[in-house]
């Protein structure tokens, strides 16, 4: 699972995840209706200041002071006490993604215990095959708010790319195989069995994608009705809607040929062989996908996750859907490396970091929190809807491969409790309850780097009293 670090505003250079529609605003004798974002407060200041800057007129060869300069209304709400800016979050935001990081905890330290909530083996969906989505979702609409105001779309673009370079190198540090767990003191990884995918990775690349969709495909249409919304943002979605063809056309019309693998032996013996029959074309089964032989063509077998989420089919172990030794009759396949991030996958992974981009541009286009709701239910209902009813007709929820009815039902589950978060936290104003939602939604990347990439234990692992053995986390039961 993953967590996505909240994207630095630009134009400051500092945090931001959206602005809210304060219930009570009145610091600075500012007083705005329920349905008005803090946006409208800051015009207001801004109207009463005397002071003046000029604003961001283009990105030629002045575009880097331009860029620099701050427009009035930024000025304002930099004078806004510090309470008040900490209003202009999306609260239901921060609170939505600590609740998925606290589902994210729960799966990891549970899903072991409880295989119904564990990953699904392969086909159907559990409640940890929602926490990527839901991340990704979050991603979306968190640029939606970052870019609402550009001052220079070149500008804008060098920054995604060092962000997107960061998250990449973070996810090959944290999850290309460098820490070798809880049970092993040694780290350090040999670069030619480095996994080159993982989560990080994976929301880098669609970040990466969506924020320069969002950067640069933007219509100039004013938006006052759903129509005019879809219109304003027709080539974003235009570009969503060729991600999707092409990754369908790549998973059902390439030609999977046999194939092997080894896995290696004990230091007396030599590694074990195994082929694979395929020769198949179209096939969604663990063996013989597009996804996997992609990965395998391009990555390297060498390079792909080695714990396959299929090993716990009932065809690869007799615990299913729990890890278990292999069955007698077990297929070849079963112990092949298979990356859940993989390249093609990740496609998918786009168009839902796109469809959050939508949720977003709602927050940004629609001041009364009737009509987004209304916006966001019938989203949500569509993407359900069309989900469910392709899978009846043989399109599979599937995480691993990240079928397009996949992407369709978690994205329209992420809608749905988005907004009824949204509901409880920014409308009615029931923040106390969520309150420790609301601070691991602010710390997500550090909670996922400490607890779910096993940092934090690995830390701990490390000290012991006088031999390896006598470490704190061996003496409570783990890591044994």
């Amino acid at each position: 699972m993953a967590v996505y670090e909240p994207i630095k505003r630009y134009e400051h250079d500092v945090e931001e995840r959206g602005m809210t529609d304060p219930m009570m605003m009145k610091s600075n004798n500012i007083s705005i209706d329920h349905d008005e974002d803090v946006e409208m407060a800051i015009q207001q200041i801004s109207k009463s200041t005397s002071a003046s800057s000029a604003s961001a007129a283009g990105c030629g060869a002045g575009g880097a002071a331009a860029y620099k300069n701050v427009s009035n209304e930024e000025a304002a709400a930099a004078s806004l006490p510090s309470k008040l800016r900490q209003q202009q979050r999306l609260v239901s935001l921060d609170v939505f993604r600590g609740l998925t990081v606290a589902i994210m905890i729960l799966v990891d330290d549970v899903g072991g215990i409880l295989p119904a909530i564990n990953h699904s083996p392969w086909n159907g969906l559990t409640l940890a095959d929602l926490v990527m989505p839901f991340f990704l979702f979050m991603v979306g609409v968190s640029l939606s708010l970052t870019y609402k105001k550009m001052s220079c779309g070149t500008v804008a673009t060098r920054k995604t790319v060092l962000r997107t370079l960061k998250l990449l190198a973070l996810g090959l540090f944290l999850q290309g195989g460098y820490f070798h767990g809880i049970k092993d003191l040694t780290f350090g990884v040999d670069i030619e069995q480095m996994r080159w995918m993982g989560i990080l990775q994976r929301i880098a690349i669609a970040y990466f994608v969506a924020a320069l969709c969002e950067i640069w495909l933007k219509g100039d249409d004013n938006v006052n009705s759903g129509r005019s919304l879809l219109r304003k943002y027709r080539f974003q979605w235009s570009a969503a809607l060729i991600i999707t063809v092409l990754y369908l056309s790549l998973l059902y019309g390439l030609h999977v040929p046999d194939w092997e693998y080894q896995i290696p032996g004990d230091s007396s013996s030599a590694p074990k062989t195994f082929s694979v029959k395929c020769g198949v074309q179209g096939d969604t089964g663990p063996a013989c996908n597009a996804v996997g032989m992609i990965d395998r063509k391009i990555l390297g077998l060498r390079h792909l996750y080695g714990r396959p989420i299929y090993a716990r089919t009932e065809q690869c172990s007799i615990n299913s859907p729990d890890n278990g030794p292999l069955p007698a009759d077990a297929p070849s396949w079963c112990q092949a490396p298979f990356d859940p991030e993989g390249l093609l996958s990740s496609m998918m992974a786009i168009v839902t970091c796109l469809v959050g981009l939508h949720y977003g541009h709602i927050i940004v286009h629609f001041k009364n929190h009737r009509d987004r709701i209304l916006h966001w239910s019938i989203s949500s209902s569509s993407l359900i809807i069309l989900g469910l009813t392709l899978d009846l007709l043989g399109m599979h929820i599937n995480k691993p491969l990240y079928t397009f009815s996949y992407m369709c039902i978690t994205a329209g589950s992420a809608g749905i409790l988005f907004a009824a978060i949204y509901l409880m936290v920014d409308v009615c104003g029931y923040r106390r309850p969520t309150v420790v939602m609301e601070w691991m939604g602010m710390h997500a990347l550090m909670i996922f780097v400490l607890v779910a990439c096993n940092l934090l234990p690995v830390i701990i692992h490390g000290f012991y009293w006088r031999k390896p053995q006598n470490n704190i986390l061996s003496l409570i039961g783990i890591g044994k």
